[in-house]
């Protein structure tokens, strides 16, 4: 059972969380709205539908800025214990600055865990209606990319045909094993076509000892045949590169979609990675804000505190960026991407709070 102050200090932060949560998510609730009204000012469409895209797409909004809504909570805890001199009342029962951290820290860790299991998963299919309904409005839609256990499926349309391509495995800018089907627009096939390998690298295909079908008439006198598309490599990794749409049971599915195919999983894993060290994360930011409010003066105003929290969280944001566009392009293994700035922030905090025990 808890103690009364555990209660207390437990009620108090998060009553801060949720202030600073329904702050934030009003923010991007503003934000994403002005852009949407923008995307839909050319459609016909019901006037209510930014507003409820807007609403579909502000949970995993909301969910991407927990650390520092969690830092900042603690900053908001800390300042309001000392204005109120509440933490004079604390310390007189036996608390010291470092049992209080160790209960935000508990607390944001167990909070940390229900966030991903519950609020993430739902967050994910919110994501994804978001998507599927505006991708019906955006030129993208006639773009289309799959990955399952046959391997890789694109839907591509030119000004002549609608494409369906099918490929057994990606090795680096090649398709492998590549069938190609090529209809008019009332999908009447033109012909088929197959191929060894497709060089992806451009738009413009280049296949390696095709076979070419049209009215029951295979042609294999060609070494290499250029086809025009829409898609290059690059292009197929960025329809894939939205795993916020996925909960946490398609992140591990498609993970082994990619390695069948041959596709790099890199950016999966690291996206995996982040969430399941989430929980630690926001543990780690609230542990770094309460060492922070500790040492700083007692009579710093509210701004203060908040431009300092601001600042705190865009420099952990543009630590973490560098090393995860370092593990995305390759430089360094995925798990390193994530974990060494995670190691970096828990060594300032160890001292920190080793300084704060010898007080």
């Amino acid at each position: 059972m808890f103690k009364l102050y555990e209660k207390y200090i437990i009620k108090k932060y998060f009553k801060n969380f949720f202030l600073v949560s329904l702050v934030f998510l009003s923010l991007a609730i503003i934000l994403n709205i002005f852009e949407e009204i923008s995307f839909f000012k050319d459609a016909n469409v019901n006037p209510l539908m930014p507003y409820f895209l807007t609403f579909l797409n502000a949970p995993i909004t909301l969910f991407e800025i927990f650390p520092f809504i969690f830092l900042i909570s603690a900053q908001f805890f800390f300042y309001g214990i000392y204005k109120n001199d509440e933490i004079t009342l604390l310390k007189s029962n036996g608390l010291s600055n470092l049992k209080i951290i160790k209960i935000l820290f508990l607390s944001t860790l167990i909070a940390g865990f229900l966030i991903i299991i519950l609020f993430y998963n739902l967050s994910s299919k919110l994501k994804f209606i978001y998507t599927d309904i505006k991708n019906n409005y955006t030129n993208d839609n006639k773009f289309l990319a799959v990955v399952n256990d046959t391997g890789l499926w694109l839907k591509d349309e030119t000004d002549q045909s609608i494409l369906i391509v099918k490929s057994k495995g990606i090795n680096n800018n090649f398709l492998m094993e590549v069938l190609i089907n090529e209809f008019d627009f009332d999908f009447e096939l033109k012909k088929t076509i197959q191929a060894e390998k497709v060089d992806i690298s451009k738009k413009l295909w280049r296949l390696y000892n095709p076979i070419i079908t049209t009215a029951n008439i295979s042609d294999n006198t060609k070494d290499t045949v250029n086809f025009e598309t829409n898609f290059n490599n690059a292009k197929i990794k960025n329809l894939f590169s939205n795993f916020s749409t996925l909960d946490l049971f398609e992140l591990f599915v498609l993970k082994k979609d990619y390695e069948n195919l041959g596709y790099s999983s890199d950016e999966i894993k690291i996206h995996i990675f982040k969430l399941f060290l989430s929980p630690y994360f926001f543990a780690l930011m609230t542990i770094l804000s309460s060492i922070i409010m500790i040492n700083i003066s007692k009579n710093k105003s509210i701004y203060f505190n908040v431009i300092l929290g601001i600042f705190t969280s865009v420099m952990i944001y543009y630590l973490n960026f560098v090393f995860i566009s370092l593990g995305n392009t390759g430089k360094i293994p995925p798990s390193v991407s994530v974990f060494l700035p995670m190691v970096f922030v828990t060594i300032i905090s160890a001292i920190g709070l080793v300084r704060i025990n010898e007080k």
